[in-house]
């Protein structure tokens, strides 16, 4: 039953999620202060153009009203500007009417308090004009006071004057402090957003790297059931899977481990235990030191020596991947020689040896040496296990991906229930048993073809028979190459493809 690993301390930000809070809290500040700084411009310019746009309006408008009352009085001198005056105070603004010549109309210039006036009416002080006093002194505070708008006066398509409006200096400010407004709650929404966002991406990004953390340092506390059960997106979960894919292969192979410590133990104890019986009786003078009781115990050291060979191999096949030496090799002179190799064997066992070699040369990419020790091993399994009488064939053939080698018997075969264990490290069914193997020489088999990207599968007839098939992968030969291990180039049997026990 798997656990998972305390995380007690890891409810906050690590080193690691600190650093990355401060870098993404500088990210959303800075982003948050560009952002509110250019609509803050932005508002204010575009608050101040519509502003100016409406004063340029309102300054057309009494432009106009001022052309009608130039057309209806025939010029200045009589003209009514009170519909001019009324439109520039119903806007704030100090009106000033000038003719071409720039010199300033009468009743032309005034605020509400003298809107109402007649400029001819003698309220006031005035001048010859029907200006008045107040009105210069208004108009040269509204100079220079606010903002201004000014427009000709047009009549018949000919100017006759101009208009001037100026507004208070206040004017607008309203609506751009409305403005203002609405972007810093709208900056301090968004900062806060964004510190929010940044502190929740940070915990996704570094929960699962805690995890794993706290996952590696159970595992190196001896707890082979800690796994990391993260489920996050992205490359963090395939990290988190990949963790915990080799933590379930580390925990397979210590208990492969175990179990091989357990079953060469297992092996190696009835050996011994007669052995060291058989040598108990001689020491105590229990049994007499004869040829037959000496040969005794010399079979059962022999056995023991092939046990422990049996193993060492089987630990060099399983690290033949990091040892292999790759050579285009032709994989039907190479059966062709391992067959020629152990046919002394396989006659001795009373068997009849055949071979139907198939297309040559057959090249594949694989150490030769290796691939003649798995050869060789199949074929010693044979004349373990095979009766007086059967035959054996040996056939090669290729496909259009696979040069495949098969070793065939008309032996008892390997029952049904037996099939899919034998290629298991020391596995032994009833006729290893009897035959007295160690389960490993077929172990060492599929790890040597398993080390060349080959497969290597059993097959057994109901009434009997058995044949063992090895594919590799086929590879083109190169133009001109002339393949290693032909039957015309003698190979020195060497130690490690010496028949073993199987």
């Amino acid at each position: 039953m798997t656990r998972e690993p305390s995380t007690a301390g890891s409810g906050g930000l690590g080193p690691l999620g600190r650093r990355l809070f401060a870098a993404f809290a500088v990210v959303a500040l800075a982003s948050v202060a560009l952002l509110t700084a250019a609509a803050v411009v932005g508002a204010g310019r575009g608050l101040s153009s519509a502003h100016q746009a409406d004063r340029q309006r309102t300054a057309t408008r009494v432009a106009a009203a001022a052309a009608d009352a130039y057309r209806t009085a025939g010029g200045w001198s009589t003209a009514d500007l009170s519909a001019a005056r009324s439109l520039a105070a119903g806007a704030g603004a100090v009106l000033t009417v000038r003719d071409t010549e720039g010199e300033m109309m009468p009743g032309g210039s005034g605020d509400g308090s003298h809107s109402g006036d007649d400029p001819g009416s003698g309220n006031g002080s005035g001048d010859g004009h029907g200006m008045t006093g107040s009105g210069h002194g208004q108009h040269g505070q509204g100079s220079g006071s606010g903002p201004g708008a000014s427009a000709s006066v047009v009549v018949d398509v000919r100017a006759v004057g101009s208009v001037h409006l100026v507004f208070p200096a206040g004017s607008g400010s309203a609506g751009l402090s409305v403005a203002w407004g609405w972007v810093a709650a709208a900056a301090a929404g968004a900062l806060v957003l964004a510190l929010a966002v940044s502190w929740f991406v940070t915990r996704r990004l570094t929960a699962p790297v805690v995890r794993v953390a706290a996952t590696a340092r159970a595992l190196a506390a001896g707890d082979r059931a800690a796994r990391t059960h993260v489920d996050a997106p992205g490359e963090l979960g395939e990290l988190a899977a990949a963790f915990d894919a080799m933590a379930d292969d580390v925990s397979h192979a210590e208990q492969a481990r175990h179990r091989l410590a357990a079953d060469v133990a297992h092996e190696l104890r009835t050996p011994l235990a007669s052995l060291q019986a058989g040598l108990e009786e001689l020491r105590d003078g229990y049994a007499d030191p004869s040829a037959r009781r000496l040969a005794s115990l010399h079979d059962q050291a022999l056995r023991l020596g092939r046990i422990v060979g049996d193993l060492g191999e089987l630990a060099e096949a399983e690290s033949a991947r990091l040892s292999l030496r790759p050579a285009e090799v032709d994989l039907t002179a190479l059966a062709l020689e391992a067959v020629a190799e152990r046919e002394a064997e396989l006659r001795t066992a009373g068997l009849t040896v055949r071979t139907d070699p198939g297309p040559s040369p057959l090249p594949v990419r694989a150490d030769a040496d290796r691939l003649h020790q798995a050869l060789g091993n199949l074929l010693s399994n044979t004349a373990r296990h095979c009766r007086p009488g059967d035959t054996v064939t040996v056939t090669t053939s290729a496909t259009p991906a696979e040069a495949v080698v098969e070793v065939a018997d008309t032996g008892p075969g390997i029952p049904a229930d037996e099939l899919p264990h034998v290629f298991d490290r020391l596995w032994r069914g009833a006729r290893a048993r009897a035959g007295g193997g160690s389960g490993i020489g077929l172990a060492v088999v599929k790890e040597l073809v398993t080390a060349h990207g080959g497969t290597v599968a059993a097959a057994s007839g109901p009434d009997g028979g058995t044949r063992m098939t090895l594919r590799l992968p086929r590879v083109a030969p190169r133009s001109g190459s002339r393949l290693p291990r032909g039957p015309a180039e003698p190979r020195v049997a060497s130690r490690a493809n010496t028949p073993r026990g199987i």
